[in-house]
C-alpha cells in the first residue's frame, strides 16, 4: 500500500466510526428527530457539545504524543507542539460553559483550525501523510456537523 493510495484500514474505520456521533446528533438537532437515548433537543445537544469537547481534548493527545517523539535535545518545534497540545482541551472546557449556539460555534472553529494545524504536522514530515489528509477529511464532516447544529433552530 502507498502512503499515497489509500489510508490504513483500521484508523480510516476508526476516524469514519467517530463521525457518527457529530453527524447523527446533528442531523437529529437539524431534522427535530428525537433519539431513543436523549429526552428532547437539550439532551442532544449536551450530548454533541460534550462529545466535541472530548474530541477536541484527544486530538490534543495525539498531538502531545507526536512531540514526545520529536523532544529528544530540546526541539523548540516540540516545545511548541506541546503548547499547541494542551490548548484543544482548554477551548473545548470554554466552549462547554458558553451558552447556545456560541458553544457549537467555538467547537466548529476550534475544531476547523486544528485540522489544519494537523495537516501541518503531516506537511512537516512529523506525522505520516496519510494522517494529514484523513484529519482534513475527518475534521471537515465533524465542523460541518457543529455548523449545522449551531445554525438548528432552539
Amino acid at each position: 500500500m502507498s502512503d499515497h493510495a489509500m489510508f490504513p484500514k483500521v484508523p480510516l474505520l476508526l476516524g469514519l466510526g467517530g463521525l457518527v456521533p457529530f453527524v447523527g446528533l446533528s442531523l437529529a438537532l437539524a431534522t427535530g428527530l428525537s433519539l431513543p437515548m436523549f429526552e428532547d433537543a437539550d439532551s442532544i445537544r449536551v450530548a454533541l457539545v460534550g462529545y466535541g469537547v472530548a474530541i477536541l481534548s484527544f486530538l490534543g493527545g495525539v498531538r502531545w504524543g507526536l512531540a514526545i517523539t520529536q523532544s529528544a535535545g530540546g526541539n523548540s518545534k516540540a516545545d511548541r507542539d506541546f503548547i499547541i497540545a494542551v490548548i484543544p482541551a482548554l477551548v473545548g472546557w470554554f466552549a462547554w460553559f458558553q451558552p447556545s449556539p456560541a458553544d457549537l460555534w467555538w467547537l466548529a472553529v476550534a475544531h476547523i483550525l486544528l485540522g489544519l494545524l494537523d495537516y501541518g504536522l503531516a506537511c512537516r514530515i512529523v506525522a505520516p501523510e496519510w494522517y494529514g489528509r484523513l484529519r482534513l477529511g475527518l475534521t471537515a464532516v465533524a465542523a460541518a456537523s457543529l455548523i449545522l447544529a449551531a445554525l438548528a433552530p432552539a
